[in-house]
Protein backbone atom coordinates (compact mmCIF):
# COMPACT_ATOMS: atom_id res chain seq x y z
CA UNK A 1 0.00 0.00 0.00
CA UNK A 2 1.26 3.68 -1.00
CA UNK A 3 2.13 6.42 1.11
CA UNK A 4 -0.58 8.24 -0.45
CA UNK A 5 -3.31 5.66 -0.53
CA UNK A 6 -2.24 4.79 3.49
CA UNK A 7 -2.94 8.56 4.14
CA UNK A 8 -6.11 9.15 2.82
CA UNK A 9 -7.47 5.85 4.06
CA UNK A 10 -6.05 6.81 7.76
CA UNK A 11 -7.56 10.62 7.62
CA UNK A 12 -11.34 9.07 6.05
CA UNK A 13 -11.34 5.88 8.46
CA UNK A 14 -10.55 8.52 11.58
CA UNK A 15 -12.95 11.40 9.98
CA UNK A 16 -15.91 8.65 9.61
CA UNK A 17 -15.24 7.13 12.66
CA UNK A 18 -15.10 10.14 15.09
CA UNK A 19 -18.12 12.11 13.62
CA UNK A 20 -20.68 9.45 13.25
CA UNK A 21 -19.47 8.21 16.71
CA UNK A 22 -20.47 11.86 17.50
CA UNK A 23 -24.15 11.33 16.56
CA UNK A 24 -24.98 7.83 17.81
CA UNK A 25 -23.52 9.02 21.49
CA UNK A 26 -25.54 12.59 21.01
CA UNK A 27 -28.51 10.22 20.39
CA UNK A 28 -27.96 7.43 22.79
CA UNK A 29 -27.82 10.06 25.45
CA UNK A 30 -31.00 11.69 24.36
CA UNK A 31 -30.10 14.30 22.39
CA UNK A 32 -32.97 15.91 20.51
CA UNK A 33 -32.44 17.43 16.77
CA UNK A 34 -34.83 20.32 17.28
CA UNK A 35 -33.05 22.27 20.21
CA UNK A 36 -29.99 24.42 21.09
CA UNK A 37 -28.17 20.84 21.61
CA UNK A 38 -27.86 19.88 17.78
CA UNK A 39 -26.64 23.50 16.72
CA UNK A 40 -23.98 22.50 19.08
CA UNK A 41 -23.37 19.69 17.34
CA UNK A 42 -23.47 20.96 14.31
CA UNK A 43 -20.52 22.73 15.09
CA UNK A 44 -18.21 20.15 16.16
CA UNK A 45 -18.99 18.12 13.60
CA UNK A 46 -17.45 20.55 11.03
CA UNK A 47 -14.30 20.60 12.59
CA UNK A 48 -13.45 17.18 12.92
CA UNK A 49 -11.81 16.72 9.20
CA UNK A 50 -9.93 19.92 9.68
CA UNK A 51 -8.77 18.30 13.37
CA UNK A 52 -8.18 14.99 12.02
CA UNK A 53 -6.23 16.69 8.58
CA UNK A 54 -4.04 18.62 11.09
CA UNK A 55 -3.14 15.16 13.42
CA UNK A 56 -2.72 12.73 10.25
CA UNK A 57 -0.58 15.68 8.13
CA UNK A 58 1.55 16.99 10.76
CA UNK A 59 1.44 14.44 13.99
CA UNK A 60 1.44 11.25 12.07
CA UNK A 61 3.21 12.16 8.40
CA UNK A 62 5.77 14.56 9.80
CA UNK A 63 4.90 16.63 7.25
CA UNK A 64 4.50 20.77 7.10
CA UNK A 65 0.98 22.04 7.02
CA UNK A 66 0.74 25.31 5.01
CA UNK A 67 2.12 25.05 1.88
CA UNK A 68 0.53 21.43 1.35
CA UNK A 69 -2.75 21.66 2.71
CA UNK A 70 -3.02 25.61 0.93
CA UNK A 71 -3.55 27.67 4.34
CA UNK A 72 -2.46 30.98 2.68
CA UNK A 73 -4.28 34.45 3.15
CA UNK A 74 -2.31 35.84 -0.14
CA UNK A 75 -5.80 37.47 -1.39
CA UNK A 76 -6.10 37.55 -5.07
CA UNK A 77 -9.47 37.69 -7.42
CA UNK A 78 -10.60 34.27 -6.70
CA UNK A 79 -10.88 35.25 -3.31
CA UNK A 80 -13.69 37.91 -4.42
CA UNK A 81 -15.22 35.44 -6.67
CA UNK A 82 -15.31 32.75 -3.94
CA UNK A 83 -17.49 35.23 -1.93
CA UNK A 84 -19.71 37.15 -4.60
CA UNK A 85 -20.49 33.84 -6.43
CA UNK A 86 -22.70 32.19 -3.73
CA UNK A 87 -25.17 35.39 -3.82
CA UNK A 88 -25.49 35.15 -7.27
CA UNK A 89 -26.36 31.37 -7.29
CA UNK A 90 -29.05 31.84 -4.68
CA UNK A 91 -31.05 34.50 -6.80
CA UNK A 92 -30.31 32.22 -9.46
CA UNK A 93 -31.52 29.11 -7.59
CA UNK A 94 -35.06 31.55 -6.85
CA UNK A 95 -35.37 32.55 -11.07
CA UNK A 96 -35.54 28.46 -11.75
CA UNK A 97 -37.87 27.10 -8.53
CA UNK A 98 -40.01 29.66 -10.36
CA UNK A 99 -40.22 27.50 -13.70
CA UNK A 100 -41.29 24.98 -11.74
CA UNK A 101 -45.09 24.21 -11.77
CA UNK A 102 -46.73 25.76 -8.50
CA UNK A 103 -43.95 27.70 -7.64
CA UNK A 104 -44.69 31.87 -7.03
CA UNK A 105 -43.24 34.91 -6.34
CA UNK A 106 -44.13 36.24 -3.45
CA UNK A 107 -42.28 39.63 -2.44
CA UNK A 108 -44.33 39.37 0.94
CA UNK A 109 -42.31 36.93 2.06
CA UNK A 110 -45.74 34.88 2.99
CA UNK A 111 -44.61 32.18 0.86
CA UNK A 112 -41.46 32.05 3.67
CA UNK A 113 -43.80 33.11 6.86
CA UNK A 114 -45.86 29.48 5.74
CA UNK A 115 -42.84 27.48 5.59
CA UNK A 116 -42.18 28.11 8.89
CA UNK A 117 -45.10 27.17 10.15
CA UNK A 118 -44.35 23.73 12.17
CA UNK A 119 -40.76 25.04 13.22
CA UNK A 120 -42.29 28.15 15.00
CA UNK A 121 -45.34 28.58 17.09
CA UNK A 122 -48.25 31.47 15.36
CA UNK A 123 -47.06 34.24 18.13
CA UNK A 124 -43.72 33.72 16.85
CA UNK A 125 -44.10 34.47 13.18
CA UNK A 126 -46.80 37.10 14.13
CA UNK A 127 -43.81 38.65 16.01
CA UNK A 128 -41.57 37.95 13.47
CA UNK A 129 -43.55 39.88 10.84
CA UNK A 130 -44.17 43.23 13.34
CA UNK A 131 -40.65 43.38 13.65
CA UNK A 132 -40.15 43.59 9.78
CA UNK A 133 -43.07 46.00 9.57
CA UNK A 134 -40.77 48.33 11.17
CA UNK A 135 -37.52 47.78 9.04
CA UNK A 136 -37.13 50.39 5.81
CA UNK A 137 -34.71 47.76 3.76
CA UNK A 138 -36.78 45.05 2.02
CA UNK A 139 -35.39 41.87 4.92
CA UNK A 140 -33.82 40.21 0.88
CA UNK A 141 -30.93 42.89 0.93
CA UNK A 142 -30.78 42.52 4.76
CA UNK A 143 -29.93 39.00 4.36
CA UNK A 144 -27.65 39.35 1.54
CA UNK A 145 -25.59 42.19 4.02
CA UNK A 146 -25.39 39.84 7.01
CA UNK A 147 -25.00 36.65 4.35
CA UNK A 148 -21.51 37.91 2.76
CA UNK A 149 -20.40 39.59 6.51
CA UNK A 150 -21.15 36.16 7.82
CA UNK A 151 -19.35 34.31 4.96
CA UNK A 152 -16.17 35.82 5.61
CA UNK A 153 -16.07 36.05 9.20
CA UNK A 154 -17.80 33.58 11.19
CA UNK A 155 -19.14 31.26 8.46
CA UNK A 156 -15.92 30.50 7.37
CA UNK A 157 -13.85 29.83 10.41
CA UNK A 158 -16.25 26.82 10.35
CA UNK A 159 -16.06 26.19 6.94
CA UNK A 160 -13.01 25.83 7.27
CA UNK A 161 -13.08 23.04 9.94
CA UNK A 162 -14.58 21.13 6.87
CA UNK A 163 -12.16 22.35 3.92
CA UNK A 164 -9.13 21.95 5.54
CA UNK A 165 -9.92 18.15 5.55
CA UNK A 166 -12.02 18.09 1.80
CA UNK A 167 -9.83 21.39 -0.22
CA UNK A 168 -6.35 20.99 1.59
CA UNK A 169 -5.13 17.13 2.82
CA UNK A 170 -7.96 15.18 0.38
CA UNK A 171 -7.46 17.12 -2.64
CA UNK A 172 -3.94 17.06 -2.18
CA UNK A 173 -3.64 13.71 -2.00
CA UNK A 174 -6.34 12.94 -4.83
CA UNK A 175 -4.34 14.86 -7.32
CA UNK A 176 -2.77 12.83 -9.44
CA UNK A 177 -6.90 11.21 -10.46
CA UNK A 178 -7.11 15.00 -12.35
CA UNK A 179 -9.65 17.69 -11.72
CA UNK A 180 -12.72 15.89 -12.69
CA UNK A 181 -12.24 12.35 -11.42
CA UNK A 182 -10.74 14.09 -7.82
CA UNK A 183 -13.72 16.86 -7.56
CA UNK A 184 -16.08 13.88 -7.87
CA UNK A 185 -14.80 11.70 -5.64
CA UNK A 186 -13.98 14.17 -3.16
CA UNK A 187 -17.83 15.21 -3.25
CA UNK A 188 -18.81 11.74 -2.94
CA UNK A 189 -17.63 11.05 0.15
CA UNK A 190 -18.48 14.86 1.29
CA UNK A 191 -22.38 13.74 0.50
CA UNK A 192 -21.84 10.42 2.47
CA UNK A 193 -20.01 12.64 5.64
CA UNK A 194 -23.30 14.40 5.80
CA UNK A 195 -25.24 11.46 6.53
CA UNK A 196 -26.02 10.86 9.76
CA UNK A 197 -27.41 14.58 9.99
CA UNK A 198 -28.92 13.88 6.96
CA UNK A 199 -30.87 11.82 8.37
CA UNK A 200 -31.65 13.63 11.18
CA UNK A 201 -33.92 16.27 9.29
CA UNK A 202 -30.68 18.36 8.17
CA UNK A 203 -31.17 20.43 5.04
CA UNK A 204 -34.54 17.84 4.15
CA UNK A 205 -36.69 17.51 6.93
CA UNK A 206 -39.07 16.46 4.89
CA UNK A 207 -37.42 13.96 2.78
CA UNK A 208 -34.39 12.25 5.13
CA UNK A 209 -34.29 9.38 3.74
CA UNK A 210 -34.36 10.24 0.28
CA UNK A 211 -32.15 13.43 1.36
CA UNK A 212 -28.88 11.16 1.90
CA UNK A 213 -29.28 10.71 -1.53
CA UNK A 214 -29.96 13.98 -2.54
CA UNK A 215 -27.29 15.50 -0.33
CA UNK A 216 -24.92 13.02 -1.71
CA UNK A 217 -25.74 13.97 -5.62
CA UNK A 218 -25.57 18.18 -4.54
CA UNK A 219 -21.82 17.39 -3.13
CA UNK A 220 -21.29 15.78 -6.30
CA UNK A 221 -22.28 18.49 -8.28
CA UNK A 222 -20.94 21.40 -6.15
CA UNK A 223 -17.68 19.79 -5.28
CA UNK A 224 -15.60 21.25 -9.17
CA UNK A 225 -16.95 24.84 -7.87
CA UNK A 226 -15.07 24.35 -4.48
CA UNK A 227 -11.87 22.24 -6.09
CA UNK A 228 -11.52 25.12 -8.57
CA UNK A 229 -11.73 27.67 -6.17
CA UNK A 230 -9.26 25.92 -3.68
CA UNK A 231 -6.89 25.41 -6.97
CA UNK A 232 -6.97 28.58 -8.99
CA UNK A 233 -6.69 30.83 -5.76
CA UNK A 234 -3.88 28.57 -4.07
CA UNK A 235 -5.70 28.49 -0.86
CA UNK A 236 -8.02 26.68 1.03
CA UNK A 237 -8.76 29.89 3.07
CA UNK A 238 -10.76 30.85 -0.48
CA UNK A 239 -12.64 27.79 -0.41
CA UNK A 240 -13.93 28.01 3.12
CA UNK A 241 -14.84 31.38 2.09
CA UNK A 242 -16.69 30.17 -0.79
CA UNK A 243 -18.53 27.38 1.91
CA UNK A 244 -18.98 29.70 4.59
CA UNK A 245 -21.35 32.04 2.24
CA UNK A 246 -23.00 29.58 0.56
CA UNK A 247 -24.48 28.43 3.92
CA UNK A 248 -24.95 32.34 5.11
CA UNK A 249 -26.87 33.34 1.62
CA UNK A 250 -28.52 29.76 1.00
CA UNK A 251 -31.79 31.26 2.45
CA UNK A 252 -32.11 34.03 -0.22
CA UNK A 253 -32.89 30.98 -2.88
CA UNK A 254 -36.47 30.49 -0.95
CA UNK A 255 -37.01 33.49 0.46
CA UNK A 256 -39.26 35.30 -1.68
CA UNK A 257 -41.20 32.53 -3.10
CA UNK A 258 -43.82 29.94 -2.13
CA UNK A 259 -44.81 26.62 -2.61
CA UNK A 260 -42.70 23.55 -3.61
CA UNK A 261 -40.80 21.42 -0.71
CA UNK A 262 -36.95 20.28 -0.17
CA UNK A 263 -36.72 18.34 -2.45
CA UNK A 264 -37.71 20.68 -5.53
CA UNK A 265 -36.75 24.08 -4.28
CA UNK A 266 -33.59 26.07 -2.39
CA UNK A 267 -30.33 25.58 -3.81
CA UNK A 268 -30.48 21.86 -2.45
CA UNK A 269 -33.35 21.07 -4.11
CA UNK A 270 -33.58 20.03 -8.06
CA UNK A 271 -33.52 23.85 -8.39
CA UNK A 272 -29.98 24.30 -6.90
CA UNK A 273 -28.78 20.96 -9.09
CA UNK A 274 -29.78 22.49 -12.19
CA UNK A 275 -27.85 26.05 -11.23
CA UNK A 276 -25.15 23.83 -10.14
CA UNK A 277 -24.88 21.83 -13.00
CA UNK A 278 -25.16 25.26 -15.34
CA UNK A 279 -21.99 26.64 -13.45
CA UNK A 280 -20.15 23.28 -13.76
CA UNK A 281 -20.91 23.82 -17.69
CA UNK A 282 -19.29 27.58 -17.36
CA UNK A 283 -16.31 26.35 -15.58
CA UNK A 284 -15.47 23.36 -18.19
CA UNK A 285 -15.77 26.29 -21.15
CA UNK A 286 -14.06 28.81 -18.68
CA UNK A 287 -11.08 26.48 -17.77
CA UNK A 288 -11.63 24.76 -21.64
CA UNK A 289 -10.88 27.96 -23.88
CA UNK A 290 -10.72 30.60 -21.60
CA UNK A 291 -7.92 30.83 -19.29
CA UNK A 292 -4.34 30.92 -19.25
CA UNK A 293 -3.91 28.61 -16.59
CA UNK A 294 -6.10 25.37 -17.03
CA UNK A 295 -6.82 23.63 -13.68
CA UNK A 296 -5.15 20.48 -14.48
CA UNK A 297 -1.99 22.30 -15.56
CA UNK A 298 -1.95 24.03 -11.96
CA UNK A 299 -2.52 20.20 -10.83
CA UNK A 300 0.63 18.75 -12.52
CA UNK A 301 2.64 21.81 -11.05
CA UNK A 302 1.43 20.63 -7.49
CA UNK A 303 2.05 16.91 -8.36
CA UNK A 304 5.80 17.59 -9.77
CA UNK A 305 6.71 19.91 -6.60
CA UNK A 306 5.17 17.63 -4.21
CA UNK A 307 7.33 14.99 -5.81
CA UNK A 308 10.45 16.64 -5.65
CA UNK A 309 10.85 16.72 -9.73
Amino acid sequence: MSLRTRKILLFLGLTFLINYSMVYVYLALGGKFDNIGIALLGVAYMLVPMTVAIIVQKAIFKETLAAPLGISFKINSWFFFAWFLPPLIAVATMGVSLLFPGITFTPDMSGFFNSLQGTLTPEQIELMKKQLVDITVHPFWLMLIQGLIAGTTINAVFAFGEELGWRGLLQKELNFLGFWKSSALIGLIWGIWHAPLILQGFNYPQHPQIGVLMMTGWTIIMAPLFSYIRLKSQSVIAASIFHGTINATAGLSVLLISGGDDLLVGITGLAGFIVFGIANIGLFVYDRFVTKEPVNEIIKNMEISKSGG
